[in-house]
């Protein structure tokens, strides 16, 4: 789905829906779509309306031109995942970028249990972001400190959980359906969920399947929008 404010012309302004592939960072595809524009319009505004982490796949939002004035609006929308939960272990990332550093018993967990503990992480909730994230910390990005072993001090946040649903059970996964506002981070709800669980907990993957009314099936296949703008744009 490509919306234009002229049709066909992205230097008047576009809206992109990409499905976001693996290991591809949200700035990759900044990049990779500004790079295919570039011959013929030159130095020409493109931005994300959102971060999705390398590990996870799913809809980003893309604004070109004058459309990026819609950015902060689109960011604020509300978000939907898939995620998939790996209980009895935890990772320093919460993910799947590091390995594993504990494990934990998961034996006693019950789908009866886990859905009680599930409720204690609806509606608005204290959060500390990973210290695996793109969040800020005196100008530098806490990421680029824990990959040099400095461990930042994460504060929490104030996040809302609209909806949690269990899709499957089957222990020592379980895959979620999560509606949630701006800023959550569902790695550090996975490894909320663990430690409620009595367990661990880390996020073995991860799909985001609608922002706002834009929902994931109406995406463009990075490798299709690519053909598409180096044959029309």
């Amino acid at each position: 789905m490509i919306l234009f404010k002229e049709e066909g012309v992205f230097g008047e302004g576009a809206l992109v829906l990409v499905d976001k592939p693996l290991k591809w960072t949200s700035f990759d595809v900044v990049n990779k779509i500004r790079w295919c524009l570039r011959k013929k319009y030159g130095k020409l505004k493109v931005g994300h309306a959102g971060t999705l982490d390398p590990l996870a796949t799913g809809l980003v939002i893309i604004c070109i031109g004058k459309w990026t004035k819609e950015i902060e609006r689109y960011m604020g929308q509300q978000k939907e995942y898939l995620a998939r939960i790996c209980l009895g272990a935890t990772t320093p990332s919460f993910d799947l970028e590091t390995e594993i550093n504990a494990n934990y018993p998961w034996e006693h967990i019950t789908r009866e249990s886990f859905e009680k503990v599930l409720l204690q992480f609806v509606g608005e909730i204290q959060q500390i972001p990973p210290v695996y994230s793109a969040v800020r910390i005196d100008g530098v990005r806490a990421y680029e400190k824990a990959r040099k072993g400095k461990g930042p001090e994460m504060l929490p946040r104030e996040v809302y959980i609209k909806e949690i649903e269990v899709v499957n059970f089957e222990l020592p996964y379980v895959e979620l359906r999560i509606v949630c506002g701006k800023g959550t981070y569902i790695r550090s709800l996975a490894h909320d969920i663990g430690k409620a669980c009595g367990s661990g907990g880390y996020l073995s993957d991860l799909r985001r399947t609608r922002i706002g009314e834009f929902q994931v099936e109406k995406a463009n296949k990075m490798e299709d929008l690519i053909a598409f703008l180096q044959e029309k744009a």
